[in-house]
């Protein structure tokens, strides 16, 4: 097997149990009573679509929708393999900094409070950030003609995603909102001039 895939694997595996750390806290965010919940598709379709690109990877790293690995592509597959490590983890570090305020949903919990620490200090997604690096960086990693299509379709959806949450914390929040908006970058973490 190609050394290059074995890493994205074992790193998938390293992962999981991470991953499922989340999953719990999004199960919880069901049974917690909510004081928002707004309805929309947006609340589906980019998880539905994140599970999709995980398991199309996975097929990918058995050279399943793939082109085939020629000397020509080791630069930029190793590039994408640095770029999907790194932000699987800081997928993970955003979470777990926002804790009981994680939801796989969005919603307004009763307790709810903005959270500005961590990277969240810089940028106010860096979770859709990483979906979005872990999505492209995978593809290209992996040199998979089946997971980009589908990691360029998921920007757009995260984008729309992440202002949909920005009009409901601006409800609930109002100023403290708009202040924090003020001091941190959308998604990617440009200075604040």
């Amino acid at each position: 097997m190609d050394p290059i895939n074995i890493i994205i694997g074992l790193n998938i595996f390293a992962t999981l149990g991470a991953n499922l750390s989340g999953a719990k806290k999004g199960l919880k965010s069901k049974i917690t009573v909510a004081k928002e919940k707004p309805q929309s598709y947006l609340q589906k379709v980019p998880i539905m679509l994140s599970t999709v690109t995980l398991i199309v990877l996975i097929f990918s790293i058995f050279q399943v929708g793939t082109i085939a690995y020629t000397e020509e592509y080791n630069f930029l597959r190793i590039i994408a393999l640095l770029a999907y490590l790194l932000f699987s983890w800081i997928q993970i570090w955003s979470y777990k900094t926002l804790g009981e305020q994680y939801s796989q949903e969005v919603l307004i919990f009763r307790t709810h409070k903005i959270v500005n620490k961590g990277l969240y200090r810089v940028i106010r997604h860096p979770q859709y950030l990483s979906q979005i690096v872990i999505d492209l960086g995978g593809a290209f990693a992996t040199l998979s003609y089946v997971l980009l299509p589908l990691a360029i379709i998921q920007i757009p959806l995260l984008i729309l995603r992440a202002r949909f949450e920005e009009k409901l914390m601006e409800k609930h929040f109002k100023q403290e909102f708009i202040d924090y908006k003020k001091r941190t970058s959308f998604i990617l973490p440009f200075p604040k001039l």
